[in-house]
């Protein structure tokens, strides 16, 4: 029996650009629309079935209505195709509805483990489009792979997907290409950014590797973030901050002000904003500004993370929560530049790919502690932030801040295994 993606060992997400004809635009349009409908109804559905339960006198209406409702959702993809027929246009993906379902459910289920993002919101309308579908493989398919399924290669340089037929991409890696024999397609995301570039994510599974593990090279290290550089590591070396989002701040602030002054002359003369080619080409200008700085970040993240993971066999860093960082105004601007959370992100999941160890500690004491005699500056001599150097007046050893807190944070990270 052919397994499912669940459960497969190994699992790889690859992100390619695809080139879209007018048609399939249209359709990508249509779909992600349709999407955003179907996870909107439902989260509708449930509000007014949350704010009826409430009413404790039994009204014939109100019960009715409860009743109604909770059996809509015991098969919603049937009863909001039923309720609204034009979801049955030929142009809709079957499987884009029930993964919109699926996405709403998830939600509620991410709600209840973590309790911090609140419950499902409603889906805005926006200059971005997304949806999914799934690759379905017939029963006469005996070993599924990336050219046999609804979504699959047709060669090198064309994908096919349901409704939207063949579209040409660039942007996969060659090991890929090499074993689309071995690997499987699960879910895919079609999706455009604000620039209006095409993009489609796959999902794929495999019973092999898909990066080969790298040899034990007996290297440990401890890394420190921080904003006046970048990473300062257990063994004195630091990456500088490239700060780039300060280095564009005053041309897309500029941008920005122009972008404001046309929305205005838009509403002054009672013009749509989408109707507005004035303000929509500077949107466009704005958006690639903003674009530009987003992938530049990226970049230089993704070069940093894979460094640190190919010489290191195990990297420790410190369990960072931005979101209470940010509010301190005065820092909130630097630390949402730097991109600290997309960092540990990426290194988790380059641990597990190039099967080494990473691990967080809590960033406690880390910096006040002296990592050679292990004494904790308190009271009038803690440490500041304008504290760059310090000496021990336990044991006089000379530290930089940094560099001292990395070498604490791999302490942390040796004693925690």
């Amino acid at each position: 029996m052919t397994k499912t993606m669940a459960q497969l060992p190994y699992h790889y997400g690859v992100k390619v650009r695809v080139f879209p004809s007018t048609e399939q635009k249209r359709l990508i349009k249509c779909n992600s629309d349709a999407s955003r409908f179907i996870y909107n109804e439902m989260n509708g559905m449930n509000k007014d079935l949350f704010w009826l339960k409430q009413v404790k006198i039994p009204i014939t209406i109100v019960l009715n209505r409860i009743a109604d409702l909770t059996e809509r959702l015991k098969k919603p993809s049937t009863a909001i195709s039923n309720s609204h027929g034009w979801l049955n246009h030929p142009d809709f993906d079957s499987l884009m509805k029930a993964n919109a379902i699926k996405n709403y459910k998830t939600a509620w289920k991410l709600f209840h483990q973590v309790h911090q993002a609140g419950t499902p919101k409603f889906h805005k309308r926006g200059y971005t489009q997304t949806y999914q579908t799934s690759c379905l493989y017939g029963a006469k398919v005996l070993e599924p792979a990336m050219n046999n399924g609804s979504v699959r290669l047709t060669d090198t340089h064309h994908l096919w997907l349901p409704k939207l037929g063949r579209l040409r991409f660039k942007g996969l890696p060659p090991k890929i290409l090499e074993r689309a024999n071995d690997i499987r397609i699960g879910t895919t995301t079609v999706s455009m950014d604000a620039v209006g570039h095409y993009f489609v994510s796959l999902q794929i599974g495999s019973e092999h590797l898909f990066v080969a593990k790298q040899h034990a090279i007996e290297s440990k290290v401890g890394i420190d973030l921080n904003l006046d550089n970048f990473l300062t590591d257990s063994n004195g070396q630091v990456i500088e901050n490239p700060r780039y989002y300060r280095m564009i701040k005053g041309k897309l602030a500029k941008a920005q002000r122009k972008l404001s002054r046309r929305a205005r002359r838009a509403k002054k003369s009672q013009r749509r904003l989408s109707e507005s080619k004035n303000y929509q080409k500077q949107r466009l200008q704005v958006a690639k500004l903003q674009l530009k700085v987003a992938n530049q970040r990226k970049n230089f993240l993704h070069h940093v993370s894979t460094a640190l993971i190919k010489n290191h066999d195990l990297v420790v860093a410190e369990e960072l929560r931005s979101k209470n960082m940010l509010r301190n105004h005065a820092l909130a601007m630097s630390i949402s530049d730097v991109g600290w959370r997309t960092l540990l992100g990426m290194l988790a999941y380059k641990a597990d790919l190039y099967g080494r160890k990473f691990l967080t500690i809590d960033p406690r004491n880390t910096t006040q502690t002296c990592s050679h005699c292990g004494h904790v500056m308190t009271g009038k001599s803690k440490l500041t932030l304008a504290d760059r150097k310090w000496t021990c007046p336990s044991c006089g050893t000379l530290h930089v801040r940094d560099h001292n807190a990395a070498k604490n944070i791999l302490a942390k990270g040796l004693a925690t295994l």
